[in-house]
């Protein structure tokens, strides 16, 4: 499988990226730093066992600009791609993001509008190519308004609802859409913040996605157990959400 994956040199994408690697997939990376991305390609081609090369190009969420160019970089490298991934992405918490208007304007732009921007790019050029998967990084913040995540919830919501869309105009085309909710997980995004419980480790988390790319599931909760949590949190009324605190 002909891959690109956008974020692929920290967290969840790294463990992603070397699961695939590892299994013999051709990989162009796609970040935004230069340096990282050749770090991370050298190391993803030793652990693949083959002399096939892991391309790079530069691509940042932040500057919609470098979306075409990258992708056609991808393109061009291998002829054809089955399989565009999105880990990239903003994080801050509500209190920085309450206490900092730009960058919550900031992080909703990123997590949002271009991610979306990017995914549009991405949708053309895998059905240009007959149809593939396209698999992006969504959260379970996006599933309920909640007070710890009120402007990052909000981004990935709209991102989530967004890529459903896209499954149900587009699955027929061939276009496989699969939207990953990771809950809690330990990487250097939440270093500093308190796990909770049932918190998911990256290479755990990169091996359940992985399946679900391979199905075409349309939707992944990763750890498995936060679909049953985020269930039960969509039940709860309003007035037991103003209540608590998660």
């Amino acid at each position: 499988m002909h891959v690109a994956i956008l974020g692929a040199t920290k967290g969840m994408g790294r463990s992603l990226a070397r699961l695939m690697a590892a299994r013999g997939d051709r990989l162009v990376l796609l970040g935004r730093d230069a340096e990282q991305l050749e770090r991370s390609a050298a190391d993803l081609q030793a652990r693949s066992g083959t002399d096939a090369p892991v391309l790079t190009a530069i691509c940042d969420l932040a500057d919609p600009s470098s979306f075409a160019p990258a992708l056609s970089a991808a393109t061009e490298g291998f002829g054809k791609l089955d399989c565009v991934v999105v880990t990239a992405g903003l994080f801050a918490t509500q209190d920085q993001l309450e206490a900092d208007p730009e960058l919550a304007l900031r992080l909703a732009t990123i997590d949002f509008a271009n991610t979306v921007g990017f995914c549009e790019r991405a949708r053309a050029v895998l059905l240009g190519g007959g149809g593939g998967k396209l698999c992006v990084f969504s959260s379970v913040a996006g599933d309920r308004g909640r007070k710890p995540v009120v402007i990052y919830g909000a981004a990935k919501a709209g991102l989530s609802a967004y890529l459903e869309g896209l499954d149900h105009k587009f699955r027929a085309q061939g276009l496989q859409t699969i939207c990953v909710k990771p809950g809690f997980v330990k990487t250097g995004m939440t270093a500093n913040l308190q796990p909770p419980p049932f918190a998911g480790e990256p290479d755990a988390v990169a091996a359940r996605v992985l399946r679900a790319i391979d199905r075409g599931s349309p939707v992944v909760y990763a750890p498995w157990i936060w679909r049953w949590i985020m269930l039960v949190i969509r039940c709860l009324p309003r007035f037991v959400m103003r209540r608590i605190g998660f």
